[in-house]
């Protein structure tokens, strides 16, 4: 019988293939998981439990397909933009933008629907507001979102986002003045939900240039938070194919060396349209070094361009292959130094692509694998390549990937959403050769299966750490809803009490209270509670609210969600070789943690422990504090093969595994 003590210290390969399961012996195997969900691989080796989602509001229409945009003047000045069917609204800060133009309410009525007066209002019928009640009266007036119904010129009364007309009946008496509605600023646009997921997008400043097939380009100009307007630009131009043409106009857009870059029209899928040097709207070819320029890339196949990534070269992806726009002597582009080389026959999907310094990661053509096109050497020598990065871990883009996003900070995370909704994580760090994924998914259901991902971006900040949204479809009290929610933020302070563990979640933080109201976006739903920084028991939205089993100055609310991880089989090595195929005894294992409270260790989901925090040294009347350093755990059970360690977090609290550290038996037979 062999005893071993092996160091599991490094989790840099991320969750990778059953396919994988004999390859023992490579570096990969060692830093790789056998499962890896709802938590994030580190740069420096550990892994650690992902934040949850804050819920900042629901789309405009849940039955539509909507998407999201990112819309970035500056770091300190970045928005979010709903697309959905003809219509686009904004968010900035996590706060839905208004009107500007709020309307008092003189008076309203106590009845089955309550009839709420504000003279020449103005709304109609359908329109969502967004009311505040600063005091006055009728405290159970929640601020919250609402929608107009049976309005007349003076008058409407408001039904809540399931259709429930709102029944002011039982409420105190308003006073004549505290309460104020706006209206949700939006935007008529051109494009259905049906075209949405098609539409490129490339921004200068504060113009975003948006291309579609089917519609002339548009350019998006913000002038204040709540001032956008659409406006179709005019072009000058002197030959063909033309940039306008019915249902053939571009499709791919991007800037490059201070040019304005449109390819992919119906009719002339692999060409490229240039404008003249920083005058976007000018393409006026000639023979000038600032002339605009046409070049529609030669081929034995019509190969449609799909992709413009613009970095120190401008790549160009097509559904046959990838290509390098370079220049005859090195200078800058121009219409007689322009050459388009071929690098590679993989050809990507119909979707952004996302770029990682000077390196453009994108799906294969299929969908199933990640590949980065990358600068390996002299350019004039084969200088470009694109390995596959999905390799090790093809089994997590079965259904297909359909979108990126990129998160720069604060541990350089690449987004990817699935077909099925699931969101995975890449943490990317070519420069340390760490490529680890991990996969997400959210709290809820949606039907009879996990809550979807609609569509993800990233923002970024100021702060520290780029902002995620996403837009997340579930099943709320029998309805289909969708939800534009931001990941919270990974650095969550010095204890629990700031910590956020839910999803599509709300935090209080003020005077002592013993419920909690806001959670009409969760209603019927049962909920993880945190409050002052301790687990509470689960509990049930009822309108909009919940009670508490103490009082509390601070809490997060929102659906669970479960964070686990699994080993591979340990190879610890044997008297006379390996120790895979030999029955193996883990009798106890050192999990070595930061700033962590809560977990569950054993061999696989169906035997985990609880590992307890508190001791008799602690205020009970107090939340845990955050523990850093070692916790030994005892393994019940006998000889098997296959041995494994699986650690779990079930409660909405922090979690970071920096090492495990076995301590086995093998029997040699």
């Amino acid at each position: 019988m062999a005893r071993s003590a092996p160091a599991l210290s490094t989790f840099t390969a991320g969750e990778i293939s059953p396919r994988l399961e004999g390859r023992v012996t490579i570096e990969k195997y060692r830093e790789g998981l056998a499962n890896l969900t709802n938590m994030i691989v580190q740069p420096h080796g550990g892994v650690t439990r992902r934040p949850g989602t804050q819920f900042l509001g629901e789309v405009k229409a849940s039955a539509n397909v909507t998407r999201l945009i990112p819309f970035q003047f500056k770091t300190s000045d970045t928005y979010a933009l709903e697309f959905g069917d003809q219509y686009m609204r904004i968010y900035r800060n996590g706060l839905q933008i208004l009107v500007g133009s709020s309307k008092a309410i003189s008076s309203i009525t106590k009845a089955s629907a309550g009839v709420f007066t504000a003279n020449s209002h103005g709304y109609s019928n359908g329109d969502e507001i967004a009311l505040v009640n600063t005091g006055g009266g009728m405290t159970q007036l929640q601020s919250r979102n609402y929608k107009i119904a049976n309005k007349t010129a003076n008058t409407f009364q408001l039904t809540d986002l399931f259709g429930v007309a709102l029944n002011t009946t039982n409420f105190s008496t308003y006073s004549g003045s505290g309460v104020v509605v706006d209206k949700i600023y939006e935007v008529t646009t051109p494009y259905t939900s049906a075209q949405i997921n098609d539409v490129r997008f490339a921004q200068s400043a504060d113009v975003m240039y948006l291309v579609h097939p089917s519609h002339a380009v548009r350019t998006l100009t913000r002038t204040d938070h709540n001032a956008w307007a659409f406006a179709t630009p005019t072009f000058t131009e002197n030959t063909v194919p033309s940039l306008v043409g019915s249902n053939n106009y571009p499709s791919v857009v991007t800037f490059f060396e201070q040019r304005l870059v449109f390819a992919a029209s119906n009719t002339n899928p692999q060409t490229l349209w240039f404008s003249k040097n920083a005058q976007y709207l000018d393409f006026t070819t000639g023979t000038g070094d600032n002339d605009a320029l046409i070049y529609t890339i030669a081929s034995n196949k019509v190969n449609a361009i799909r992709y413009l990534s613009a970095t120190r070269i401008l790549n160009i992806g097509t559904s046959g292959g990838e290509y390098v726009l370079t220049t005859t002597n090195g200078s800058p582009v121009t219409p007689t130094s322009t050459v388009i080389r071929k690098y590679s026959n993989y050809g990507c999907i119909n979707a952004e692509v996302v770029q990682v310094a000077d390196v453009t990661l994108f799906a294969q053509r299929g969908a199933r694998k990640v590949r980065e096109f990358r600068y390996v050497g002299e350019v004039d020598v084969g200088g470009y390549t694109a390995p596959d990065i999905t390799v090790l871990a093809e089994h997590l883009t079965e259904g297909g990937i359909k979108e990126f996003a990129f998160q720069q900070e604060p541990e350089s995370i690449v987004w990817a959403r699935r077909d099925d909704g699931t969101l995975l994580g890449l943490t990317y760090r070519r420069e340390e050769e760490i490529v680890a994924w991990h996969k997400h998914v959210l709290g809820g259901v949606f039907g009879t299966g996990q809550a979807r991902v609609e569509s993800i971006i990233s923002l970024p900040t100021d702060s520290g750490e780029d902002e995620l949204y996403m837009i997340v479809k579930r099943t709320i009290n029998g309805q289909t809803k969708q939800y534009v929610e931001v990941m919270k933020t990974f650095d969550f302070g010095n204890d629990t009490t700031s910590a956020f563990f839910v999803d599509s979640g709300l935090a209080y933080s003020g005077s002592s209270v013993s419920s909690l109201s806001g959670l009409y976006h969760l209603e019927g739903q049962s909920v993880s509670v945190l409050a002052n920084g301790a687990t509470h028991s689960a509990q049930t939205a009822t309108s909009g609210g919940i009670s508490l089993n103490f009082a509390s100055t601070s809490a997060a609310v929102g659906l669970g969600y479960t964070s686990e991880m699994q080993t591979l089989r340990i190879e610890a090595g044997s008297s006379d070789g390996t120790s895979q195929g030999k029955p193996k005894r883990i009798h106890d294992v050192t999990i070595r943690l930061h700033e962590t409270v809560g977990a569950e260790v054993g061999t696989d989901e169906n035997n985990a422990d609880r590992i307890f925090f508190r001791d008799s040294s602690m205020d009970m009347n107090s939340a845990v504090p955050l523990f850093t350093g070692d916790k030994d755990i005892e393994f019940p059970g006998g000889f098997e093969e296959g041995d494994r360690i699986y650690v779990r977090q079930t409660q909405p609290l922090p979690i970071t595994i920096l090492a495990l550290y076995p301590r086995m038996n093998t029997y040699d037979v």
